[in-house]
């Protein structure tokens, strides 16, 4: 009955239909009908899972098995595996017991973790790549001569193209015979050294020395002057090459040139005369115009931009402000539509050069007429009206940049405790802070002064001196001569002092007074024969032409170099108007 169940269940469902297709062998199990089949299905399906399993449902049923328990073998092992680690405790947290056992062991654990991170770090080597080109030995010696490699690391491409593997090199490369540099004479730096860093041998440089020594003192060579040197073929391999000719500007007025004989000249076939014998000096002088500068202008709305738009310089616009400021007031009586009035003094030489020296006349005019005029005047280069009256000043110059913080009269001294005179006003200054003359005079004293500290004393004349206390150190001397803001010390806090200030005195007569209520002009008038002659010479300033200096010296004659191309002698006598000699 259990078979025949089996066999039930195993056909296919019925299907609605006649079937189609060939004919099969007949069945001997009677056939059920379809209403029959499925009321009896459910017993046949229960009857089934009592029935003994058959070969595809046993391998089904083994295979099920084994991979359950494989899988509950692996959860085990895991929970085992689990648990062993736990047991272990190879991560305890090392924020507690530190030091301890467990510490220790967790500590090895994440070193041990991050050196394996560290052993898997990926390697940043580059991978090389096949070239796009193939090279050979042809092809890197051709593109070797066409790229551009550093000349400071000792290459020989850049400039020009490198040599190729078809160059031979020479064993010997023959030396150029001669040598032309150019040198410069840096400050602080000797004429013998400058020369022997150029390779000169130490005889010529000793001779060279010698000879410009007899014209021009070495320490009056300028630092910057150029120098253009000549070194001849070496007598032997290492030894230092000859100098064959030195030419350099030594003054403004003068050029030397040291040349020894044969250099530049050639035999009757053709051939270099080779230099031999001592060098000889030869004087080259420079014929110089010293006519003045003068440049005039409106004033306008910025006096320096209109000076520099006139072309002064610099150094002389800045000159010219600070002697007209000591005699007027230039922002409040110099107008816009004034006019400027500077002279310079100036060289021109013949071969071109120009040179503007220092200020010789500064002047403002309004309407034609002469508002102010100053002359330099005198071996100390002072600046005199033209009347003869020295430089003005409007009263006294501060002797610091700093707030008045103590005045002139009766106070509580700040140390002694007591009430005493003050004879004097404090400026408020840092230490160290310069201290300048307030007016022109003479060091009468300089050095301690008791409760006064570090002190210098100056006499302005007519009685009147001024005195600076509490310096931390002097930059005078007694008996030096001083001007009108020379720096004469610095700020201290020497003697009673509480911290660093200017203590500042005045005395007429001997007497003290109040600093704050003196306003005096320094004068220096020009008396008799030499009064006479600033006013010559004024006269001499005035006559000079506007922009005369600025134009080109006429060559004289022998200073006209004969033209050696065509084109030259054409331009040179169209210059001078005679007809070019065939």
């Amino acid at each position: 009955m259990l078979d025949h169940a089996r066999n039930l269940s195993d056909l296919p469902e019925a299907e609605d239909g006649p079937a189609e297709g060939p004919s099969s062998p007949v069945d001997p199990t009677p056939a059920l009908d379809p209403e029959t089949a499925r009321g009896l299905l459910p017993y046949l399906r229960n009857s089934q899972k009592l029935a003994q399993p058959g070969p595809a449902q046993e391998a089904r049923r083994k295979v099920v098995a084994r991979v359950n328990g494989f899988s509950e073998r692996h959860d085990e092992w895991k929970l085992a595996a689990s648990r062993w680690f736990d047991g272990i405790d190879l991560a305890p947290d090392l924020a507690e017991d530190i030091g301890s056992r467990r510490w220790f062991r967790g500590l090895g654990t994440m070193i041990g973790l991050g050196a394996l991170a560290l052993a898997f770090w990926p390697d940043l080597t580059p991978l090389e790549a096949r070239p796009a080109m193939p090279q050979d030995e042809e092809v890197t010696s051709e593109l070797r001569s066409q790229m551009i490699l550093p000349l400071a690391l000792g290459a020989d491409s850049g400039r020009r193209m490198g040599p190729t593997g078809q160059v031979i090199p020479l064993k010997n490369a023959p030396e150029r015979p001669q040598i032309q540099l150019m040198v410069t004479l840096a400050p602080g730096d000797s004429f013998a050294t400058m020369l022997r860093r150029a390779g000169v041998a130490a005889s010529d440089i000793d001779r060279a020395a010698a000879l410009v020594g007899q014209t021009v003192p070495l320490a009056d060579i300028t630092p910057g002057t150029q120098i253009d040197v000549l070194l001849g073929r070496r007598p032997a391999p290492g030894e230092p090459r000859p100098l064959d000719s030195l030419a350099f500007r030594a003054r403004f007025d003068l050029e030397l040139e040291l040349t020894r004989p044969g250099v530049g000249e050639t035999a009757e076939d053709g051939t270099p005369v080779i230099p031999s014998g001592p060098l000889a000096l030869k004087r080259n002088i420079i014929r110089v115009d010293e006519t003045p500068l003068r440049v005039r202008g409106t004033v306008g709305s910025s006096l320096y931009r209109s000076m520099r738009q006139a072309g002064v310089p610099a150094s002389a616009v800045q000159e010219y402000l600070k002697a007209l400021d000591a005699q007027v007031d230039m922002e409040r009586e110099v107008r816009a539509s004034d006019e400027f009035d500077i002279i310079l003094a100036y060289r021109r030489a013949a071969t071109g050069e120009r040179q503007a020296g220092q200020l010789l006349y500064a002047g403002v005019d309004r309407g034609g007429k002469p508002r102010a005029q100053l002359m330099r005047w005198g071996k100390d280069g002072r600046f005199y009206e033209a009347s003869g009256v020295g430089e003005q000043r409007n009263g006294l110059l501060a002797p610091v940049p700093g707030a008045i913080t103590s005045g002139f009269g009766m106070r509580r001294h700040p140390i002694l405790g007591y009430r005493r005179m003050h004879a004097g006003m404090d400026f408020k200054a840092r230490h160290g802070t310069p201290i300048v003359a307030a007016s022109d005079g003479r060091v009468s004293a300089a050095g301690r002064a008791g409760g006064c500290g570090i002190a210098v004393r100056l006499e302005h004349g007519g009685g009147l001196a001024t005195r600076y206390c509490h310096m931390s150190r002097m930059a005078v001397s007694r008996g030096q001569q001083v001007r009108r803001g020379q720096v004469i010390g610095y700020v201290g806090s020497t003697g009673l002092s509480t911290g660093p200030h200017l203590h500042y005195e005045m005395y007429r007569g001997g007497q003290a007074i109040n600093p704050a209520s003196v306003a005096f002009v320094t004068r220096a008038e020009l008396t008799g024969t030499e009064l006479i002659d600033f006013r010559r010479q004024l006269i001499r300033l005035k006559e000079v032409e506007t922009g005369a200096a600025l134009k080109d010296l006429e060559p004289l004659p022998t200073e006209v170099e004969e033209p050696v191309r065509e084109i030259e002698k054409i331009d040179l006598a169209k210059r001078t108007g005679q007809p070019r000699s065939l």
